[in-house]
């Protein structure tokens, strides 16, 4: 069996971890905190994109989901550091 060598890079993103790991194809890219971000690229650059698309994607979706859910409710909302 050949050794696969693993190349694993990690950029901070407002505060959240962005890993992009090297295959055959490209990159695999996902943030660490947010399950469901995650994405791939042919190349490092369209990997980080496609990754910054994915995380808009998913809070949008995230956002929806508790605004339908909070309806009714008394609610107070602010930005978190």
């Amino acid at each position: 069996m050949k050794n696969r060598e693993v190349i694993m890079k990690t950029e901070k993103i407002s505060g959240l971890i962005a890993v992009y790991r090297k295959v055959k194809e490209g990159y695999i890219a996902y943030i660490e905190e947010i399950p469901g971000v995650n994405t791939q690229g042919e190349n490092l650059e369209e990997a980080k994109e496609n990754l910054k698309e994915a995380l808009k994607l998913v809070l949008e979706t995230n956002r929806e989901m508790t605004n339908k859910e909070l309806l009714g409710y008394e609610v107070l909302k602010e930005s978190y550091p």
